[in-house]
């Protein structure tokens, strides 16, 4: 069976020594009592629900699944679930980064984005109810009515209540443009929508009372493609005007998916039958609204995939200093045994490495962006908060895709330490690879974030927003330049960041001639850009330990650190040489292939 620690230490490193967050944070008004120890306690106690409580249902909720009941279309979730869903309200968790006008603790996000990294390594599946009501939280705090927000918001804060996000149809997935699902206005400021979407995740569960979710469809006169679309938040109970719950609304589940991963997730396929619904937003401009939620989500995907490269880490790495196969090739080295244990064996090494390595990049990465998020909208200077909502948007797909692609190495190179009790189901190694899975899918393919980030992000602005990231790289390098013992981590760095700006130009050179070399580029250049934003992390990691193990600090963390960065820029930061050359090989090779692919 898997077990589960909490990288308490690691994240503190992040926060505290790394970042400065609550030195970040002080300056804005609404953070300016954070402080250190409150930040611990808050990930103490968080850590502890995520290893307690959801952690132990992780494989029960991966072998019973969710249950639905075609008669009443209602779905009963795993053994365990309900009551550790009602803890975690108890605990007031999911108000942790909510606005306090709704009943929230308004504690930073930076909170919030390392308690669902523990619970997601915890137990995935599960925390994707409490998950996706955070995105629709943010987007009604930010585009609901006066009214929405007074009846809806406390609820959702509390996690009284769960929210959800319906975009995709069963004929169009990423192209909303061709959704068909249709709202028609009634007297009383009301619409009726109908419709069918399907992989709605935590679309119909018996963890709530109710679950409110926000639709996309078409008002009868909008224009054709996405510029037509309008959002509506849509209850399973209707809500009367003073928060009671009303009757039953026309929206159910109508099935339940059968995938790969996540079972103890209901991915449901939802039916609108003039189910009543409250326009979100400006009419036909739906798109903008959902693009909060749709934001949040793929920070939060890349979080899945963050939390499940720790869970299979720790168990990979447990598991190879247990096992025993073999001689090391240099000679014994476990004497009292008939064989040596597998780590000594410098693959498995390799392996471990690059799980440890993904894993405290990603963190780093993921726990920058939510300090941003907090600039952008709490800093009192103007061009700061400008500045920071620029450069997250500009990593929201490098997080979404970068991560989950390096979720999807690293559980598979986990599961390969166990060798052929990997493959083995009480093991729990081969559940963690199959339900990151679906993180490079769902919330815009991998694919479509790399689009979104090299045509719109960079090409779209001239590389004016990668310039400003370049600024921050530019700065390290010039704090760390003469510095010898720092040369192994700048040097790289440094490298990338001359040679991206030229990289970045000859692409957009070709796209400008044909639109199609950016398609053809597009998702070796995320992964060249992901290993800019994690060697620079990884630098300033360096930085960091170098610093304490010259001022004495014999804390063997810092020696740690200093090891998995070396690993990672000789072996794993190289591979953006060959990402460059195969993007610049163009896209003859790809599309002058139609007798290949006849």
């Amino acid at each position: 069976m898997p077990t589960y620690t909490p990288p308490l230490r690691d994240m503190q490193f992040i926060i505290h020594e790394v970042l400065n967050i609550t030195e970040e944070l002080k300056v804005c008004p609404k953070h300016a009592d954070i402080d250190a120890d409150t930040m611990n306690a808050v990930l103490e106690e968080g850590g502890k629900f995520a290893a307690e409580v959801a952690f132990p249902l992780n494989r029960i909720g991966d072998e019973q699944g969710c249950k639905l009941d075609a008669k009443t279309h209602e779905v009963k979730t795993p053994d365990g679930f309900k009551d550790a869903y009602a803890k975690f309200v108890e605990g007031g968790w999911p108000a942790l980064s909510c606005d306090p006008d709704f009943g929230g603790q308004g504690l930073p996000f930076v909170m919030n984005q390392c308690l669902y990294e523990m619970l997601n390594s915890a137990n995935q599946a599960w925390t994707m109810y409490p998950g996706l009501s955070h995105g629709a939280y943010e987007a009604l705090h930010a585009h609901g009515t006066p009214e929405q927000k007074k009846l809806f918001l406390p609820k959702l804060v509390t996690g009284e209540w769960t929210g959800t996000m319906c975009l995709t149809e069963p004929h169009c997935g990423t192209d909303l443009g061709l959704l068909r699902t249709k709202a028609e206005p009634q007297a009383d400021g009301t619409y009726k929508i109908t419709g069918n979407k399907i992989f709605i995740s935590a679309g119909e569960h018996d963890m709530t009372e109710n679950i409110i979710h926000l639709v996309l469809a078409r008002l009868p006169d909008a224009p054709q493609g996405s510029k037509g679309i309008s959002l509506f938040l849509v209850p399973k109970f209707k809500v009367k005007p003073d928060g009671s719950m009303g009757e039953r609304n026309g929206i159910y589940c109508g099935g339940l998916e059968h995938k790969m991963g996540i079972h103890g997730n209901a991915t449901a396929q939802l039916v609108l039958d003039n189910a009543v619904g409250t326009l979100v937003g400006e009419p036909n401009k739906g798109l903008p609204a959902m693009f909060v939620m749709m934001n949040a989500a793929r920070l939060g995907v890349g979080n899945q995939s963050l939390g499940l490269t720790e869970v299979a880490f720790q168990n990979a790495l447990a598991y190879a200093k247990d096992r025993i196969q073999m001689r090391s090739l240099s000679g014994v080295k476990a004497k009292d045994k008939p064989a040596d244990p597998i780590i000594v064996h410098p693959d498995v090494r390799k392996m471990l490495l690059t799980a440890k390595a993904y894993a405290e990049g990603g963190r780093a990465m993921a726990i920058y962006c939510t300090m941003l998020l907090d600039k952008e909208l709490y800093h009192p200077d103007e061009k700061v908060r400008k500045d920071s909502g620029e450069i997250v948007a500009l990593l929201t797909p490098i997080v979404k895709a970068f991560l989950t692609d390096n979720g999807h190495i690293a559980t598979n190179a986990c599961m390969q330490v166990f060798g052929g009790h990997g493959y083995i189901q009480e093991w729990g190694m081969e559940q963690f690879v199959r339900d990151n899975r679906i993180n490079m899918i769902y919330e815009g393919t991998n694919t479509v974030q790399s689009l979104d980030l090299l045509g719109r992000k960079i090409l779209g602005n001239q590389g004016a927003t990668l310039k400003k990231f370049g600024k921050l790289v530019a700065q390290l390098v010039e704090e760390e330049g003469v510095n010898e013992k720092m040369a192994e981590f700048i040097n790289p760095v440094a490298y990338l960041g001359d040679q991206i700006t030229k990289f970045t130009t000859e692409i957009g050179f070709k796209g400008f001639q044909n639109p199609d070399e950016v398609g053809g580029a597009a998702v070796d250049y995320l992964r060249v850009a992901g290993h800019l934003v994690f060697g620079y992390f990884w630098a300033r990691m360096a930085q960091v330990a170098l610093r304490e193990i010259e001022s004495g600090n014999t804390d063997p963390f810092y020696q740690a650190k200093l090891q998995t960065a070396r690993f990672y820029f000789a072996r794993l930061f190289p591979e953006t040489a060959s990402l460059m050359r195969t993007a610049r090989s163009g896209v003859k090779n790809l599309l002058d292939t139609d007798a290949a692919l006849a």
